[in-house]
């Protein structure tokens, strides 16, 4: 289980960063483009960075961060496990082993810089976004700091020829993400049912990104746009075409509904510490992972995101039960396995409301949910 832990503990804590440097610096012309729209991308930069991870030690004993499968996988290891003792893949791999996080500080940072033939040039858009994860903080852009080591790596090993050449493989993440995830269906619900609004998507991907996923969002001059780091859809032999799309579907809403979910807790917070306060109520402190979330707001968050997923299933998935009682099992399954021993209950404390509440936006029965947490 621990790909799946992994796949669903970062979540939300790029949305916990208390930036004390600029992150973003969106311009006009910036937000105008924008707008209303969603991309999908695999980063040249970030490709690069989790490419670099991937041939650590580190990387090389982590199925559960990196995707090991494919030929993808294949073609970057017979490429890229020739220079695995590089200096800078030496001090990544000492990073990555002092925390997991530091792949978040580089990944998270990659839209700092460009190419510009083999040199690193700082993006007029993207300053310093990932300078805090779980209280754990950055004061220097990681990027910034080994940037020579970096260029010097991606030249040796001829990493843009690379890239490059794998254009078609990235070009089919782009149409699988068109075909069987409905973004703007889950952008549409999320705005229907809560107070929250967004004006832009942006998802970046990787056929080597496998557990850890994460997401953070930015406002710069009321210009909201949410980020999210995921792995491609796939395609489970064993599961129908629904199934497929439900599991797709949920890999990426859990990641969008935390910018959603996350605003009214914070409104809520004091209650929030006071409901959950009797940690062993509602976390098996054993399971690993659990660490990541270590006060009653963050505890809250994580049962919020998943139940929220179960009230979009029901009405996405309301004329087919069979599969909405499959995705409702797995979510419950997964998160009690996870160390949220208290899903099933939370779940229906949520499902409740809702049904009590249905013209009501979700941020509405926050009150009422928090009261249920302190009865327990």
């Amino acid at each position: 289980m621990k790909k799946l832990i992994i796949a669903l503990v970062i979540s939300c804590f790029a949305l916990s960063s208390v930036a004390q440097h600029k992150k973003v610096n969106f311009s006009e012309a910036f937000k105008k483009e924008n707008k209303g729209k969603f991309h999908v991308e695999v980063n040249e930069i970030k490709e690069l960075l989790i490419i670099m991870q991937a041939i650590t030690d580190f990387g090389l004993e982590n199925d559960d961060m990196f995707e090991q499968k494919g030929k993808y996988y294949q073609d970057v290891i017979a490429h890229f496990k020739p220079f695995k003792n590089e200096p800078i893949i030496v001090k990544m791999d000492s990073l990555l082993k002092v925390t997991p996080l530091n792949y978040i500080f580089f990944t998270g940072n990659s839209k700092t810089y460009n190419f510009d033939g083999d040199t690193l040039t700082p993006d007029p858009f993207y300053l310093f976004p990932a300078q805090e994860v779980s209280k754990v903080k950055v004061e220097v852009n990681p990027i910034t700091t080994y940037k020579t080591e970096i260029e010097a790596f991606a030249k040796k090993s001829e990493f843009r020829k690379f890239y490059k050449a794998h254009q078609a493989a990235y070009e089919g993440i782009y149409q699988d993400y068109q075909q069987k995830v409905n973004v703007q269906k889950q952008w549409k619900w999320l705005e229907k049912n809560f107070e929250a609004k967004t004006d832009c998507y942006v998802i970046y991907t990787s056929l080597l990104i496998n557990g850890l996923n994460y997401t953070t969002g930015y406002d710069e001059g009321g210009f909201k746009l949410i980020e999210m780091i995921l792995p491609p859809p796939t395609e489970a032999a064993d599961k129908s075409e629904k199934a497929n799309e439900a599991f797709n579907t949920r890999v990426m809403f859990t990641e969008i509904d935390h910018n959603y979910v996350g605003a009214p807790s914070k409104k809520h917070k004091a209650d929030l510490e006071v409901a959950l306060k009797d940690r062993d109520k509602w976390v098996n402190k054993k399971a690993y992972g659990t660490e990541y979330y270590p006060d009653g707001e963050r505890v809250f968050n994580e049962y919020m995101t998943y139940a929220v997923f179960i009230l979009y299933a029901q009405d996405n998935w309301k004329k087919d039960p069979q599969l909405l009682d499959e995705v409702e099992k797995e979510v419950i399954a997964t998160m009690i396995s996870r160390g949220f021993i208290k899903m099933s209950e939370f779940t229906a404390a949520l499902k409740e409301l809702r049904s009590e509440n249905k013209k009501q936006k979700i941020d509405q029965l926050y009150p009422a949910l928090i009261k249920w947490c302190a009865g327990q």
